[in-house]
This record gives structure tokens, C-alpha cells and sequence, in this order.
């Protein structure tokens, strides 16, 4: 597919050309697909649209172009397109193939750029069964919307343990993978790593990052970094994670992040009080990233 970016008439131009190699979808081996188009975050019906419908093949070639009207240099730095390919079942259930996401930033005002990804499936981060299995089956093809949180954009979720041991008198942090990035390069994918701050007071050791993951939007990690800390002084401290896409040569681009302490809502806040609460037990959740101020990353 191709994107282009009309300042002038405030229009975005997505060329969708073609695609192979698709999922089977049908009794018959082939699949009927058809690509729908979202702008995140906001994902609803008004800003949903789609190819026509092609019949019975794996290596469909639309060769249409959808036009975004009304998008402002502003919605070009903090929107998201999300592209998703489909396959159209008569019987009115479409299953999901696969999607894509590009981050409008990565384009050039008045230049066509032309892309050629892989698709992705993306995983569900609601379901963690009791086994600790890390809950990969299939999103449906409408969940992953792209929820707004106020009028902060959603880029992915992030799975994190935390225990605190007893016996090592440590905060043990566990970096497990992550889910559904924005994509921050050009092939359409990231190269992500994600960098954990124990703050304030914890000087030079405070700060740990993981290994970078290539051109990826659901890496796994499995790392874990861990801090000397008494349990007494854990309330007081606020654990920032931050995911970064990593950029040979120049400076890294912040995916998003969260913060895990005692001054945090919801989900963030519960996460940490049951660290507290349950010492020598792992205690593993999902948050959403955010692309709030990051700290800068080196």
C-alpha cells in the first residue's frame, strides 16, 4: 500500500494495491477479503473505510485508494492508522486476517511512501489463565478499537510481574512481552525495548533496559531485573516503564509507557498494592501504554 499526505486539502491518500499469501479463510482454501481502514485512537464507524470485497483468492489486488478528509498536521503527529485485512463471510461474521499500524508521523508532508509489511495477528491481553499461559489466542476482529483514555492514544499493552522476595530483601521486576506496539519504521514495525526506572532516591542502579527485539510489535522478553529495597521503603517508590523503539544513529522513538506505584489509578495502582500486600508471590498483569511525556531515554 501506498500513503500520502496532502497538506494543502488536509486529505490522506491510502492506495491499498495488493496482497498474497493470505490465510486460507474458507472451506474451499481461498478467502473473500477486503481491507477496512481506522484512524486510532477514536476508532469508531465514522472513521472506518474499506476496500470492495474480492472474491475467492489468497493474492487479491484492490488497487483502490480511501481518502481520510479533514486531518489536521496536528492528527498527523498523534494518530495511528490502523489497516486491517478481512475476510467477508456471507453468512455476516467477517474474520479477522491481519493488520498493520503506521504512525502518520513516519510520513513526509507531500510525499507518497510506499510500504510493503507483513501482516500481523495480534493477541489478546484479557485472557491469563491460572497456568500462567500468556493468554495468545485471537483478538476479535472489532476489540482492538483503540480505546482513548481521555485524549491520550493507546500504543500496545505491556505484560509485567512483580514480586517482592523476602529472603533477598529485593523488588523483583519481570519484563514479559509486549502486545500490538504502534509501529514506529517504515517496514511497519518496531525494534522495541523497554527501559524500568525504580524512582526517586535509588541512584546509578535505579535504571535497567532490556534487550532490543527487531522488527517486531509482540516481542518477548522473559527478562528480569530485581532492586535491593526493604519492603517498608516499596510505597514510597513509583516503578516508570517505558517501551522505545530503538533507531541506529539516532535518537530512539518513545512507543509509550505506564507508571506502577502507590500515587497511580486503576489497574497500576492495584498491580503495586498487591505486590505489597502478597510478599514471595508473582503477581503478573497487563497495562496499557501510553504515549504520555516520556524520560528521555539514552
Amino acid at each position: 500500500f501506498s500513503l500520502l499526505y496532502e497538506q494543502e486539502n488536509n486529505s490522506l491518500h491510502c492506495s491499498i494495491l495488493k496482497a498474497k499469501g493470505l490465510k486460507p479463510m474458507d472451506s474451499n482454501g481461498l478467502a473473500d477479503p477486503y481491507v477496512k481502514l481506522h484512524l486510532l485512537p477514536g476508532a469508531s464507524k465514522s472513521n472506518k473505510l474499506r476496500t470492495k470485497t474480492l472474491r475467492n483468492t489468497r493474492n487479491p489486488a484492490w488497487n483502490e485508494t480511501l481518502v481520510y478528509h479533514g486531518l489536521t498536521d496536528e492528527d498527523m503527529q498523534r494518530k495511528t492508522l490502523r489497516i486491517s485485512v478481512c475476510d467477508e463471510d456471507k453468512f455476516g461474521h467477517n474474520e479477522f486476517i491481519g493488520e498493520t499500524r503506521i504512525a502518520l508521523k513516519k510520513l513526509k508532508i507531500n510525499q507518497k511512501k510506499n510500504f510493503n509489511v507483513c501482516l500481523e495477528r495480534v493477541v489478546p491481553v484479557s485472557t491469563l489463565t491460572s497456568g500462567g499461559a500468556r493468554g495468545i489466542s485471537l483478538y476479535e476482529d472489532e476489540v482492538l478499537g483503540g480505546k482513548e483514555v481521555g485524549d491520550v492514544e493507546e500504543r500496545g499493552r505491556i505484560l509485567i510481574s512483580l514480586t517482592y522476595s523476602t529472603q533477598q530483601n529485593r523488588l523483583l521486576v519481570g519484563v514479559v512481552r509486549c502486545v500490538h506496539l504502534a509501529a514506529m519504521d517504515a517496514n511497519g514495525y518496531s525494534d522495541p525495548f523497554v527501559e524500568i526506572c525504580l524512582r526517586p532516591d535509588m541512584g546509578k542502579k535505579a535504571k535497567n533496559k532490556t534487550n532490543i527485539k527487531k522488527k517486531t510489535l509482540n516481542p518477548e522478553y522473559n527478562e528480569e531485573f530485581s532492586y535491593d529495597i526493604k519492603h517498608s521503603d516499596l510505597a514510597k517508590k513509583t516503578l516508570d516503564i517505558a517501551v522505545w523503539d530503538y533507531d541506529i544513529g539516532k535518537s530512539n522513538d518513545y512507543i509509550g509507557g505506564c507508571q506502577l506505584g502507590i500515587t497511580a489509578k486503576g489497574e497500576r495502582l492495584k498491580h503495586w498494592y498487591e505486590c505489597l500486600k502478597n510478599k514471595d508471590k508473582k503477581i503478573e498483569r497487563w497495562h496499557t501504554l501510553l504515549n504520555e511525556n516520556p524520560v528521555n531515554s539514552n
